[in-house]
């Protein structure tokens, strides 16, 4: 029976104080204090369709969450189609955006959420930006769907998976690759349970503190009717033994027909606003709830427009702020691959 998700438990974080002149003191704060949850969601933009930010900024908005947004390039339509036309954001237009906002007192975002970037020096501007993110709230998260390629091909320059693998990866919070993507991170091949797990060890030493790898192809046999969503988080303390290294997670996910873009971009929002909601050490019930959302979206697409169409996005806000939930999650034991069914317990997890 589906379980209807109704209240929403949001995750605190820090206050923060300033003394300066007291007039310009309380104008700070009350951007502070609007501030306290806010994404700088800085992807792709499409006129028609739904991808990158038109994937991404309805889904949390309606989860009650504010969104400020920088498009990454601006298309007439996805690259899918015949053609497309638009402009590209270079790493000076960016930093413009930023100083405006840093001018302002506007850059204080509890999470930056990245998708597609198509450059270098976007990239390393981005970058630029977290740090800067990060001398106003040390805490910011953030969220990094590493689009670089699918199904063996890359959609951006190749010199931009070494600047991910050195730059980004020990910056970035929540990485959110597919199987093709892991295997560009960690130059692993990735065909079996363990081997999918090892990279995600592999990310986790590089900083990323949960990996989701969001659909991976692991056995030929069920692949066709069957998709793989892995993930693990690192514990605080691994280090020193502590605690258990990895917390690890699988989900066997039911494919339906067609091809659909965006998905992805909508995924990596989905977790943002699910594992802020409902905080970090619940990472199966965030990613039960993201799976059910986006399994809906599909469904609702296939059956109003037909199979690779896109997103009925706009036609299934109901299901994305009250997601029911079939498919459970539980905690794997590291040499566990069997598939999982039934619902487990309280998902063990991490603290800060």
């Amino acid at each position: 029976q589906a379980r209807r998700v109704s209240q929403f438990h949001s995750a605190g974080l820090p206050s923060f104080s300033f003394s300066p002149h007291p007039a310009e003191g309380r104008r700070e704060q009350a951007i502070m204090d609007a501030a306290q949850v806010r994404v700088l969601s800085v992807q792709s933009h499409v006129v028609h369709g739904y991808v990158g930010n038109k994937s991404a900024v309805l889904p949390l908005q309606v989860l009650g969450i504010e969104v400020d947004f920088v498009n990454s390039v601006q298309f007439s339509n996805h690259t899918g189609y015949g053609t497309f036309r638009g402009d590209v954001l270079d790493g000076d237009k960016l930093w413009d955006i930023v100083t405006g906002l840093q001018t302002n007192k506007l850059l204080n975002h509890s999470h930056l959420l990245t998708g597609y970037i198509g450059s270098p020096s976007l990239l390393r501007t981005i970058l630029r930006t977290l740090a800067a993110l990060r001398e106003v709230r040390p805490d910011a998260i953030y969220v990094c769907d590493p689009v670089l390629g699918d199904n063996g091909k890359l959609y951006v320059p190749e010199d931009l998976v070494q600047i991910y693998r050195e730059e980004v990866l020990p910056l970035a919070t929540i990485l959110t690759p597919n199987h093709f993507e892991a295997e560009l991170l960690t130059d692993m091949s990735i065909t079996t349970v363990d081997q999918a797990f090892a990279a995600c060890a592999a990310l986790h030493n590089q900083g990323v503190h949960t990996v989701v790898i969001t659909s991976a192809s692991l056995d030929a046999s069920a692949s066709e009717e069957m998709i793989t969503l892995l993930a693990s988080q690192r514990h605080a303390g691994a280090a020193d033994g502590t605690t258990p290294a990895d917390t690890r997670y699988r989900l066997d996910i039911p494919k339906i027909q067609g091809s659909y873009t965006g998905t992805g971009d909508l995924t990596a929002a989905l977790i943002l606003a699910w594992t802020h909601k409902l905080g970090m050490d619940h990472l199966a019930e965030a990613l039960e709830n993201v799976i059910a959302s986006v399994q809906a979206v599909i469904r609702r697409t296939l059956h109003e427009s037909g199979a690779g169409t896109e997103l009925k996005l706009v036609q299934s806000v109901q299901d994305i702020m009250d997601p029911q939930v079939e498919l459970k999650l539980k905690p794997l034991c590291q040499s566990e691959h069997a598939a999982v069914s039934g619902r487990s317990g309280s998902p063990s997890g991490v603290s800060g």
